[in-house]
């Protein structure tokens, strides 16, 4: 992968995985990296709040190959602009509109789908949902200071709503006990 396209990789990925605003991600500079032991970015969010964003072991591989080929100093952009200045969010939404229209030609349904930054953003609240994340540790994940911020991006999807009514009785079906099924009392029963 040529450098161009390593950073494109590596910003895509670090947006899906952290959920960082578009303008945290501007703003970050190599130096706010830590790809050991306990890797993370260090973000400034809104009102100047630092946080810490986890990083998966894939994403920090992507971002040590990204490092490499970026031979930044600590004080730089992490994702720069041909000049070396940081990326604004306008040049990233349009980066990210390039590369959706791309993959629309193999995956025809995003041809109808806006796909924005904060899109981004908002899947990696849903990733963290279908996770079973509760929604606490969701609104710290996204630099939130309230779950009443956080909810807004937890609409269920299909699939949840879907397993949502699986759990539900039928209308006047009789209460009744839980049976377990004969497999799940022969495995108790070897316990």
């Amino acid at each position: 992968m040529c450098p161009a396209g390593v950073l494109k990789y590596a910003l895509l990925v670090l947006m899906i995985q952290t959920g960082v605003r578009v303008s945290e991600l501007c703003a970050l500079r190599v130096g706010d990296l830590s790809l050991g032991s306990g890797a993370h970015c260090r973000v400034i969010g809104k009102g100047r709040k630092a946080r810490c964003a986890m990083l998966t072991a894939e994403t920090v591989t992507i971002l040590r190959a990204w490092n490499r080929e970026r031979k930044g100093h600590v004080e730089d952009p992490l994702f720069p602009t041909r000049r070396g200045g940081s990326l604004t969010p306008k040049a990233v939404a349009w980066r990210l509109d390039k590369h959706t229209t791309t993959a629309a030609r193999r995956c025809q349904s995003l041809a109808s789908k806006r796909v924005t930054p904060h899109v981004l953003r908002h899947t990696n609240a849903m990733l963290l949902r279908a996770k079973e994340v509760d929604i606490h540790t969701i609104a710290l994940w996204l630099g939130h200071e309230s779950t009443k911020s956080t909810e807004v991006y937890l609409h269920a999807d299909n699939e949840l709503k879907q397993e949502a009514i699986d759990r539900t009785a039928p209308t006047g079906t009789r209460p009744g006990r839980y049976r377990a099924p004969d497999e799940i009392l022969a495995f108790l029963d070897r316990l």
